[in-house]
C-alpha cells in the first residue's frame, strides 16, 4: 500500500508538471519567453502561485523545463526519421535528419525560437540542457563514422602541422564523442553541416525565406541539403 500511494503521488505530480508545461507553451506562443510568468501560468490553471511553486521554484526552472522538453522533442523527431532509413545509405539518413529538423521547427516555431532564437535576458541554461541539446549533433556524428566505414574518402587535412595542431586542440571537445578514425578535417565539415542545418532552418522559421526571397523554400532546402552532403563527401559529386 505505501508503494501504491507513492506511485499515485508521483503520477499526479507528473501529470500536473506536464500540464504546467503545456500552459507555459501556450503562453510562449502568446507573449514570448522573456514575458513568461509563473503567476500567469498558475492563474490559467486555477492554482495559487504558492501551489505552483512546489513544482517549479522560479521562472528559470520553468524555462529550463521547456528548453529540455523542446530539445528532446526535436531530437526524438530526428532520431525517429533516421531510424526509419537507418539501413539505407548515409545520404538518405542525412536527408531524413535534415527534413525532420525542418518539419519539427516549422510545426513548433515558438519552441524552436526558445532554443535557437535570441537568448532570454538574464537566463543561463544549466548543464541539464546539454544532453538534450546535442541529440541531433550526436546523430550527425554517428553518420560521419558510418560514412567512413562505407568507404568515404577522408578529406585533405590542414596545410601545415601548426594549423593541424591548433585545429585538433580546438575541436577536442567534439572529438570525445566521435570514433578515433574520423579525421579532424571531416569533423570540421560535420560542424559546418550542423551549422548549415540549423542556420537554414532558422532563416525559414524566422521568415527570411518567404515573401519573394524564395518561391519554394521546401524545394530549395532539399537541393541545398544535397549540396552539403557533397561537401561532407557522403554524396557523389
Amino acid at each position: 500500500m505505501p508503494n501504491r500511494a507513492r506511485l499515485a503521488r508521483e503520477r499526479a505530480h507528473a501529470e500536473v508538471s506536464a500540464e504546467i508545461r503545456r500552459v507555459a507553451r501556450d503562453q510562449l506562443a502568446e507573449v514570448g519567453a522573456p514575458a513568461l510568468s509563473l503567476r500567469a501560468v498558475a492563474r490559467e490553471m486555477g492554482m495559487a502561485p504558492s501551489a505552483l511553486f512546489r513544482y517549479l521554484p522560479n521562472k528559470d526552472a520553468l524555462l529550463t523545463a521547456l528548453i529540455i522538453e523542446s530539445y528532446d522533442e526535436l531530437g526524438e523527431a530526428a532520431e525517429q526519421a533516421e531510424a526509419a532509413v537507418h539501413t539505407e545509405p548515409v545520404t538518405a539518413r542525412w536527408s531524413a535528419i535534415c527534413h525532420a529538423v525542418r518539419r519539427w521547427a516549422l510545426d513548433h516555431p515558438h519552441e524552436y525560437a526558445l532554443v535557437y532564437g535570441s537568448p532570454v535576458p538574464g537566463y543561463v541554461a544549466p548543464q541539464d540542457t546539454v544532453g538534450p541539446a546535442t541529440r541531433v549533433a550526436r546523430l550527425l556524428s554517428a553518420l560521419l563514422g558510418d560514412a567512413l566505414r562505407e568507404g568515404l574518402e577522408p578529406p585533405t587535412g590542414p596545410p601545415t602541422e601548426e594549423t593541424a595542431a591548433r585545429l585538433h586542440a580546438t575541436i577536442a571537445p567534439v572529438r570525445a564523442d566521435l570514433p578515433d578514425e574520423v579525421p579532424d578535417e571531416l569533423v570540421v565539415r560535420g560542424l559546418m553541416a550542423w551549422t548549415y542545418l540549423f542556420g537554414a532552418v532558422s532563416f525559414e522559421v524566422f521568415g527570411h525565406r518567404t515573401f519573394g526571397v524564395l518561391d519554394d523554400p521546401a524545394a530549395f532546402f532539399d537541393y541545398e541539403a544535397g549540396l552539403v552532403a557533397r561537401l561532407l563527401g557522403i554524396m557523389p559529386t
